[in-house]
């Protein structure tokens, strides 16, 4: 087997946009990621993924971002503004683990803290599965894990979520009045994708996790790249604090430092053509470092390596560089983890801006703040660059 690695912006857009390399990046963590949809190629992937993707619209984000979101962020706030201190890692699993519940479909009946607790827990069990490629624990004891939490997860909320949505498809003529949500979606189109149960519940379980374990750590680094540029430009905090299009900017630009994925695994299904005339076959291992090519000073400028929300995007580029991919194989939910790019004549009043900046913005309500007291720490179960400890201060009073 050979080994091919893609450092360089331009080899890895390259790379990501070859239809004949497939995802590998989960191939160790199958217990919970066999057969979803990230992990699918060709007709299988398109035809799954087109159905998904009716979810997957601006008016369904905005109803979210209008209507749902606002309160569930609150919600899960609310507990903390007593103490004024939260670590901010932790804070992130439960909002975004709400947030992505209610997109995923996954019922919270009882809304009590036991219940976030038991399914927080599943959560956080699914992510170690699904990254085993890069945990340091054995990982025949992680898998053993995942699969006992997924029964659990069957039993406790899946079962029950996808009896409610039975029910009311059975008793309800127009889609329309349905809840917008990805079980509801694949429910509906039961005939078509002849799913079998256990690819069912992988398949939502892996949205639950995707939302949240994704966005969590975009979340957490994004506040302490900001907290860091204000320590150094301290007359830009207005503007951060009261433009949220220049917020969603500075989270964005933290995304292209440190994406959910440091690297996108792929292999070939066929003899294929990689960039600097190289030739790879089945059975070889291609890997785009996006870590580095988000970093390409022949694209980002000097200053690649540096956290500069005001640097001026390359033509054609994504500010948040490859950190969501490109291709077929490209993130699915991106627009609801960071929005839409704002133009320079966008109404900050009708914009969508993603679940990050919206946790974010009302952090910075609250005057969020790192607690001088107690030090962050990285997360040490994992080889991937993420916070595993981020306390963090807030003003209840707002």
């Amino acid at each position: 087997m050979k080994e091919f690695t893609f450092t360089k912006y331009e080899e890895a857009v390259k790379t990501l946009r070859n239809n004949d390399l497939m995802q590998a990046l989960y191939d160790e963590g199958e217990v919970i990621m066999d057969k979803v949809l990230v992990c699918l190629h060709g007709e299988e992937h398109k035809q799954r993924r087109k159905l998904e993707n009716k979810i997957f619209t601006r008016d369904t984000f905005k109803l979210y971002e209008d209507k749902i979101f606002p309160k569930t962020i609150e919600e899960t706030l609310e507990p903390f503004k007593r103490t004024g201190k939260l670590d901010l890692v932790d804070f992130g699993f439960r909002v975004l683990l709400n947030l992505t519940a209610d997109f995923s479909g996954i019922d919270r009946p009882e809304k009590s803290e036991g219940e976030t607790e038991m399914l927080l827990g599943m959560l956080k069990t699914f992510a170690s599965g699904a990254t085993l490629a890069h945990s340091t624990r054995d990982h025949d004891e992680v898998k053993l894990e995942v699969k006992k939490a997924l029964e659990e997860f069957d039993v406790r909320f899946l079962g029950p979520s996808i009896e409610t949505r039975k029910l009311l498809i059975n008793n309800n003529d127009d889609p329309n009045d349905l809840p917008k949500d990805i079980l509801t979606i694949l429910l509906l189109n039961e005939d078509k994708l002849s799913l079998p149960h256990d690819v069912l519940m992988r398949e939502v379980a892996f949205y639950l996790l995707a939302g949240a374990q994704t966005s969590i750590h975009s979340l957490v680094h994004a506040f302490h790249e900001i907290m860091e540029w204000l320590n150094k430009y301290p007359d830009e905090k207005n503007n951060i604090y009261k433009n949220p299009i220049f917020l969603q900017r500075c989270v964005h630009e933290s995304t292209r430092l440190h994406p959910s994925s440091p690297v996108a695994w792929r292999k070939p299904i066929c003899p294929v053509s990689l960039p600097n005339d190289q030739d790879a076959k089945e059975g070889d291992k291609v890997i785009i470092d996006l870590y580095n090519s988000n970093r390409d000073k022949e694209i980002f400028g000097k200053d690649a390596r540096e956290f500069n929300p005001k640097r001026k995007t390359p033509d054609g580029q994504n500010i948040y560089g490859l950190s969501f991919g490109l291709g077929m194989h490209s993130c699915i939910g991106r627009n609801l983890a960071a929005g839409i790019v704002a133009k320079e004549d966008t109404d900050p009043n009708n914009h969508q801006y993603g679940t990050v900046t919206m946790i974010m913005r009302v952090l910075l309500s609250y005057n969020a703040l790192p607690n001088p007291d107690d030090s962050p720490k990285m997360d040490e179960k994992t080889k991937r660059p993420n916070w595993g400890y981020y306390p963090i201060l807030i003003d209840a009073a707002g």
